[in-house]
């Protein structure tokens, strides 16, 4: 008896769940696989995925908050940042916030019921002075409110990212961003192996990884598969999944070409290649998503529920 092409992808979406549940690696022929599943087979692909989240992460979904501690006046050229050097966005600048804000904003955060506060600052790299003062600002919050924190400050050496650590701080976010094959054209002031040794530095001093992407920016489906596989390689803690906002006066204000179930078909292959990570659905989930939001949980285990960069969503 010949069995139909609904019983068939069920079949094949089994071989991923197997193998992720085994944490083995798919096949990139397997990764395309997810990236091409029909959208009206996107309901038995989020079934799928879920049995991977709930067997490594269970039915929570933490919590995050994000406070954007220093605003604008960078000096890369980020062609997605509106606080970048070239954009002209109609942004908010600012230079660090006081200590009491900091502490302020983990107080919310706590009485959110965040499992963890994220400090970030606009920057190529936090200079000595800044990371003093976040330090102290991190001893703060830990001796007051007991908040996991996370800290977002560019490049830095493993000097600075030990300060951090011994400062309290739980976790550093360095995101790649996209493949490294495409990350020339997303950015020309550093590079895609200075975050890479960001990373390094902060994982050799006992900080956690916090580090993912964003999708929309142009990449090809190879770029997607590219950095998945290149997260998984780092195994870090935690991998925000962000979505382009498209913001008028960045050189990808015109770029939106990603559909609600794109958004979900690579959060289902980071669940497949990444299957105990905490995956984070991040910036741009409202705009992309839209009323589909909720199926993101059937991958991702984690969102930020406020506190975004320079936008609102």
């Amino acid at each position: 008896m010949s069995i139909t092409q609904e019983q068939r992808i069920s079949m094949d979406f089994r071989v991923l769940v197997e193998k992720a549940l085994r944490k083995q690696e798919l096949s990139r022929e397997e990764c395309r696989a997810v990236l091409h599943c029909p959208d009206r087979h996107i309901l038995t692909l989020l079934a799928a995925v879920y049995e991977v989240r709930y067997h490594f992460c269970g039915n929570k979904v933490h919590l995050h908050m994000l406070i954007n501690a220093k605003s604008g006046l960078c000096p890369e050229d980020c062609h997605y940042c509106s606080q970048s050097k070239i954009s002209t966005a109609e942004i908010e600048k600012y230079p660090l916030v006081s200590q009491q804000k900091l502490l302020d904003g983990a107080k919310r955060a706590q009485e959110a019921r965040c499992l963890r506060y994220c400090i970030a600052i606009s920057t190529r790299g936090a200079t000595d002075r800044e990371i003093d003062y976040i330090a102290h600002s991190v001893r703060r919050i830990r001796e007051e409110v007991g908040i996991a924190v996370c800290c977002t400050v560019g490049i830095i050496s493993e000097e600075k990212a030990r300060r951090l650590y011994d400062a309290g701080v739980e976790q550093l976010n360095h995101n790649l961003n996209t493949s490294e094959r495409y990350y020339p054209e997303i950015c020309t002031t550093h590079t895609y192996q200075d975050r890479v040794n960001t990373l390094l530095a902060a994982r050799n001093v006992g900080l956690q990884l916090c580090t993912g992407a964003i999708f929309g920016q142009g990449e090809t489906e190879e770029d997607i598969i590219d950095v998945a596989l290149a997260l998984r390689e780092l195994e870090p803690q935690s991998i925000p999944v962000n979505f382009l906002l498209s913001m008028p006066g960045t050189p990808f204000a015109d770029r939106n070409s990603l559909r609600p179930y794109d958004c979900l078909r690579i959060l289902c292959l980071m669940r497949f290649l990444n299957p105990g990570q905490e995956i984070r659905v991040s910036a741009g989930r409202e705009v992309h998503l839209r009323s589909l939001q909720p199926l993101a949980l059937y991958a991702a285990n984690s969102v930020f529920v406020s506190g975004y960069l320079t936008t609102k969503r």
